[in-house]
């Protein structure tokens, strides 16, 4: 008697840990009892219905962020091509502004270089010139119109160079800033700092 007892302890125990398992497996698949045949639970079309819906959201586009050695040099091969590339349309006008105006004092100062030029050279060693300077300006005054029209069409030249280069540089320094916060979290301030032993002033960076 005292060993069938031993043995139906014995057996309980055995099959207690198995038992205790398999009621703590969640839900997830079970089979009926009558085919192979596997019957999604609640949990399982939970988590498809979750899965699903997550495939079919809307993905958010990501800022355009321009490459600064493309902008850079589409802006050398044309000028405002950058700032077309940066998407800053509004920058290309003000460029053309400038090389227009630049065009303009090129060729008004070279026109009247040529002038005074070609009328300073026909007096030299000519008693009689009959240029259209003539009772107008001497020959030393001409000299001195070819001298100064010829600096200022050197520095339309070189003003006009610099401008072609800063535009180069301006597509460069957009397309890294393309994305640059500027909003008004970003602040700086001073503000009283109180201390244990007296007061003073603070500077406030804040970025949000």
């Amino acid at each position: 008697m005292r060993v069938t007892v031993c043995l139906l302890v014995l057996l309980l125990v055995s099959i207690a840990p198995n038992y205790c398992a398999a009621q703590g497996l969640p839900d997830t698949i079970k089979y009926k009892n009558t085919g192979a045949v596997p019957v999604a639970t609640d949990t399982q079309r939970v988590t498809t219905a979750a899965t699903a819906g997550v495939a079919n959201a809307p993905v958010e586009r990501g800022l355009f962020q321009p490459n600064p050695k493309k902008a850079g040099l589409y802006s050398a091969i044309l000028p405002g091509l950058g700032q077309f590339y940066n998407r800053q349309y509004w920058k290309i006008p003000v460029i053309y502004a400038g090389f227009a105006v630049a065009g303009y004092f090129f060729v008004d100062n070279n026109t009247n270089y040529q002038n005074y030029r070609k009328a300073y050279i026909g007096r030299i060693n000519n008693p009689y010139p009959t240029d259209k300077y003539v009772n107008i300006y001497s020959s030393d005054q001409l000299q001195q119109l070819q001298n100064d029209y010829s600096k200022f069409l050197n520095l339309t030249v070189l003003f006009t160079t610099i401008g072609y280069t800063l535009q180069v540089m301006e597509a460069i320094t957009g397309a890294h800033l393309k994305n640059f916060d500027i909003s008004r979290d970003i602040s700086l301030n001073l503000h009283p700092v109180y201390y244990p032993k007296g007061a003073g002033i603070g500077l406030a960076f804040n970025f949000k």
